[in-house]
């Protein structure tokens, strides 16, 4: 009985899906994440963990390419994965919005090829990173670069921004709020900024130390990491 329902699914799902258009998209998917990831870890702007971030595209577009082929192969089981996903909770923190536009670019590329249109996602990728190549040469985005920047995190009792972002433009050629939340005891801000020595760096250590005695700061010499 059980081997019977298991050839009669066999069967369904071979004549619904075709191996061969399966394994092509399979191709196209990977191919075009990868697209995505080297041009997020080189054109993006998140102050998150870039490359750790981007290591989950492939498996998000694999799997989401493998969730539409199933649901196109039978209609029974694409109710009960609709069930089956309706009690499941996201709870992955976003820090920030770039990174919610690059999940849905390589959930895209998973729906267009499980859908089994490879050929719309090869256009709509290439053609989708091309407009953002370009937005950031017309309206001059910067692209953080790791040999050149750092990045600062202040946990202070102090309630004025304002204060300790001059306290650091006042010591270092470069200085940029990126995040700032306030926390029970105060503040915790966090900057990219810009050192040209070590003794700038020392300075810094020295000022923002003085503001308190709650005051703690952490330094990384790469933007695309957080404490």
């Amino acid at each position: 009985m059980g081997e019977s329902l298991f050839e009669q699914y066999l069967e369904q799902f071979t004549n619904t899906v075709n191996i061969q258009s399966f394994i092509v998209n399979i191709i196209v998917a990977t191919f075009l994440t990868i697209i995505v990831q080297y041009f997020y870890l080189h054109f993006g702007n998140s102050i998150s963990n870039r490359k750790k971030f981007a290591s989950i595209f492939l498996p998000l577009a694999l799997g989401t390419m493998l969730i539409i082929t199933i649901i196109q192969s039978s209609v029974a089981l694409s109710l009960g994965l609709v069930g089956a996903l309706s009690i499941v909770r996201f709870r992955a923190a976003i820090k920030d919005p770039e990174e919610l536009t690059f999940l849905f670019l390589v959930i895209g590329i998973g729906l267009a090829t499980g859908a089994n249109k490879p050929i719309l996602a090869t256009i709509a990728i290439i053609l989708i990173l091309f407009l953002l190549w370009m937005s950031k040469f017309i309206y001059k985005q910067e692209v953080f670069k790791t040999e050149d920047k750092m990045y600062i995190n202040i946990r202070t009792d102090k309630v004025n921004v304002e204060e300790i972002a001059q306290l650091l433009s006042g010591i270092l050629p470069y200085v940029e709020l990126k995040r700032m939340d306030t926390i029970p005891t105060g503040l915790d801000v966090s900057f990219i900024c810009k050192a040209e020595s070590i003794s700038q760096l020392e300075e810094v250590r020295k000022a923002i130390v003085g503001i308190s005695d709650q005051t703690t700061l952490s330094i990384i010499d790469q933007p695309n990491l957080v404490v």
